[in-house]
């Protein structure tokens, strides 16, 4: 069966896309938002409502999601890898507060 999951790109800043459902490692994954019409490769399963990289993000850069910084790479993404908690570090509650 072949089955295409949606993902959802907010902002042509973004690296990261939120899937609508999950998807398994190998499945086609459609990203779609008023910037980006293309389609990857999942390289791992990823829950719903989580982040597929859709480019490459080398280790240090921002992570970016609906046009906002939301952490940085600990280790190398490559486009279709799943973005979580074990290869970004967080920004959330770490901001100055001016």
């Amino acid at each position: 069966m072949n089955n295409i999951k949606i993902a959802l790109v907010i902002d042509e800043k973004d690296n990261v896309a939120t899937l609508l459902e999950g998807s398994k490692a190998g499945e086609k994954v459609q990203l779609k938002g008023l910037t980006c019409e293309k389609s990857i490769i999942c390289n791992q399963d990823i829950p719903s409502g989580h982040k597929i990289a859709i480019k490459n993000i080398k280790l240090g850069e921002s992570v970016i999601k609906y046009g906002e910084i939301i952490g940085r790479a600990t280790k190398e993404i490559k486009i279709g890898d799943y973005v979580h908690i074990h290869n970004i570090d967080s920004i959330r509650g770490k901001m100055e507060v001016q």
